[in-house]
């Protein structure tokens, strides 16, 4: 009977498989995630933004990185040594005899498979004079041979080599395991056990641990829990925060607190070089005992962030401290956003407590801004502009020109403009205007209304109301094109304002035809004042050319009344003329166009609704990159992409509507839904849809949003679907009771 038996390699060959399997699982994954991206292609998107970008603090950073780092060499370094002993293990293995083969009698007497019985006789008497051990041959090999000439003569062993694979019969199972005999040695028993444990009860928890204690303390977006309570308990005490106590709270961060963060430092020079910067910076509240703000890395923080925003000149060691300090900065600022909506959401559903204010909530996306671009909050928004210093404004802010903003310069006829920055070279001006055309100009248009209602446009009580916000990104430079198109010609001129007199002319006739029927009689009273002026009615239509409403208005409703008298007249002869059965007959074919008028809205309503909702499960299950475009910022160190925020704002009552949405992936074009509930009292309330950049100032965007709310419908307790005359009920039992009757006829008819 075959039984089991289990073998270690003690030949070491198998052993090679197994690592030539456990190296190739680790080098082949590890070579597609690590292996350095082609440096090449980022090196030439570097050129591609060097004429916009070059000045920016990110890139010349970025460029001096690229020069400077060996971590891609050692990557590769490290990865091709992987490579170099997988393809060494693979050629090894190439190389080992193959120890388990198919036992192949023909194979040991040279023969090919269904030689005869004469030729496998004739084959043994020559392999015997050669091998047999008394003609000097080898003793193993006569062995193997008389072997396989007893397998093909010898019926049973033929028989047990057909069935088993082996002229003996049935063998014992072998089970070969590919790790070396001596790891089961007695003699190396204390050493393999020793290495387990330090691997599997020491190494490996140690790693795990640190890993999750560390894990534990980040939140989902990468920051510290004790920070996000430090924000909650400020925000929750300070409601209305100014600018500069946001700079403190924000500050006083723990992640610039080398206890809890080891990338911030606190260095013996600070002692001297951080009470130089308050003197020059002025009052920052260094006296204030309220902790943390008191405490030394919190100091050192606030300093480094106004120094920044005043751009003011650091020593090498702080610089690199400031770096590290403003790059964390837009991150903690969106945290402090993100608990502001808590506590807002918490204060409107529990109440009990004061939620943020919008000042707070929308200061915190200004300091983001700032800090991006490294401006105090009263520094004008040219200032983001390359080669633009104080000294330049005062030929902007004129009052030949009166630019102080970014809108008013992009607006500019380009001579007024290359007067206007005529203390730039040709080169500067070239690249201010190649920056400028970089910047983003948004479009946004809103859309209101309720879904999953009856009537969407109709807002109810309590009802949740959509605001559909569609956003498209265009570049400044489109902007110069369209002004330069705008721009009429000299000769052009006297067409355009008399084609814009007319329009104007038409546009205000179209006001007056929205009168209400009260004017309309007021006008036929006085038609016999209105008939004695035609008389002086050609100075009138001068008058009305440069603009006068007046002549144009009493003009206009003198046609309309005659207008109206002799369509009443027409009317009331043709009404005159018809039948009774024509009248029911143009009646019912109005009330059938109206019912497929009705229908037809009903589906585009539909056909809108369905849309919409494919159009949100797109949305959830497509993955967008939120890599959109590179912000020019002269003083940030690191490369950031434009985000905008997009909420919807009672700007009287100082409060959110809806939450703030972080769009992150806005390239060309972005809809986002934003989703409030509707004021529970009826009545018109006047609201905001605000845009607001986080990289740039003086982009924000402010669009009004109207809201009429109606009353809500009256709940229907009995709807008529279930009112069921008693006729009907009788009729049914009565039709029940009839079936049952005939059923009982077909049963004895059957029988």
């Amino acid at each position: 009977m075959a039984g089991q038996q289990f073998q270690y390699d003690d030949s070491g060959n198998t052993f090679f498989y197994f690592l030539t399997s456990f190296v190739g699982l680790i080098v082949i994954p590890a070579t597609y995630y690590l292996w350095p991206r082609d440096q090449n292609a980022e090196q030439l998107r570097l050129k591609s933004l060097r004429r916009v970008h070059g000045r920016c603090l990110w890139y010349r950073l970025r460029l001096m990185k690229s020069q400077q780092s060996i971590v891609p060499t050692l990557k590769k370094a490290a990865l091709l040594f992987g490579w170099a002993v997988f393809l060494l293990l693979a050629y090894k293995v190439s190389k080992l005899d193959r120890e388990y083969q198919e036992y192949n009698p023909y194979e040991v007497l040279n023969l090919d498979p269904g030689a005869s019985l004469s030729e496998i006789k004739k084959q043994y008497r020559v392999l015997s004079l050669k091998f047999h051990p008394d003609k000097g041959g080898d003793e193993a090999t006569f062995m193997r041979i008389a072997k396989a000439y007893a397998a093909l003569t010898n019926e049973q062993s033929r028989q047990n080599w057909e069935m088993y694979g082996n002229p003996d019969g049935p063998g014992a199972t072998s089970f070969g395991i590919a790790l070396p005999a001596w790891i089961v040695d007695q003699k190396n028993s204390m050493l393999v056990l020793l290495v387990y444990g330090l691997a599997f009860m020491v190494i490996l928890p140690v790693v795990v641990g640190t890993w999750w204690y560390r894990s534990i303390r980040y939140s989902g977006d990468q920051i510290l829990i004790n920070t996000t309570q430090l924000f909650m308990h400020f925000m929750y005490k300070t409601p209305n925060m100014n600018m500069k106590r946001l700079a403190m709270v924000l500050t006083a961060a723990f992640e610039f607190d080398p206890r809890s963060n080891k990338e911030a430092t606190i260095r013996p020079t600070d002692n001297i070089e951080v009470p130089q910067l308050i003197r020059e910076l002025g009052n920052i509240n260094v006296k204030k005992k309220e902790p943390p703000f008191c405490y030394p890395y919190s100091l050192k923080a606030r300093v480094l962030v106004l120094a920044h925003l005043a751009r003011m000149d650091v020593s090498e060691e702080l610089e690199e401290d400031q770096r590290f300090v403003v790059r964390k900065s837009p991150a903690l600022l969106q945290e402090m956003i993100n608990v502001g909506c808590q506590l807002t959401m918490m204060a409107n559903s529990r109440g009990g407590f004061h939620a943020p204010r919008l000042v707070t909530i929308e200061n915190c996306m200004k300091l983001t801004q700032m800090t991006v671009q490294g401006l105090q909050e009263s520094k004008s928004p040219l200032l983001q502009l390359p080669h633009f210093e104080e000294e330049h404004l005062r030929y902007c802010i004129s009052k030949k020109y009166k630019v102080r903003s970014l809108q008013d310069l992009v607006s500019l006829k380009d001579s007024d403009r290359r007067s206007m920055l005529r203390f730039l070279g040709e080169e500067k001006y070239d690249e201010v205007m190649a920056v400028l055309g970089s910047f983003p100009h948004i479009t946004m248009d809103t859309k209101l209304q309720v879904l999953d209602d009856e009537d969407s446009n109709n807002i109810t009580a309590g009802s949740i109301v959509t605001v559909t916000v569609t956003l498209t990104r265009k570049r400044m430079a489109d902007m110069f094109e369209k002004e330069q198109e705008s721009t009429p010609c000299p000769g052009d001129e006297a067409a355009n304002t008399e084609e814009a007199q007319g329009e104007s002319s038409k546009a205000k006739t179209k006001v007056w035809q929205n009168k209400s029927k009260g004017a309309k009689k007021t006008a036929k009273s006085k038609k016999k004042k209105l008939t004695k002026k035609k008389a002086t009615s050609a100075p009138a239509k001068t008058k009305q050319a440069n603009g006068n409403v007046a002549g144009n208005v009493s003009a206009g409703k003198e046609e309309e009344d005659e207008a109206s008298d002799k369509g009443s007249e027409s009317d009331e002869g043709e009404a005159n003329k018809d039948s009774p059965s024509e009248r029911d007959d143009d009646s019912d074919k109005q009330s059938d166009t109206e019912v497929d008028e009705m229908a037809g809205d009903d589906e585009e309503e539909w056909e809108a609704l369905q849309q919409s909702i494919q159009r949100r499960e797109r949305a959830l299950l497509e993955t967008k990159s939120k890599v959109t475009h590179p912000v020019y910022s002269l003083y940030f160190p690191e490369e950031k992409q434009e985000w905008w925020w997009l909420y919807i704002a009672d700007r009287r009552d100082q409060t959110l509507v809806s939450m703030p949405y972080h769009v992150c992936t806005l390239k060309d074009t972005e809809e986002v839904e934003l989703k409030f509930p509707a004021p529970s009292k009826t009545g018109n309330y006047q609201y905001s849809v605000i845009l607001r950049s986080d990289s740039y100032l003086g982009l924000d965007q402010i669009k009004p949003l109207k809201l009429e709310v109606h009353e809500a419908k009256a709940m229907l307790d009995n709807h008529p679907q279930w009112d069921i005359p008693d006729t009907e009920e009788e009729d049914e039992e009565q039709e029940d009771s009839d079936g049952i009757e005939e059923s009982e006829d077909d049963d004895e008819d059957n029988d």
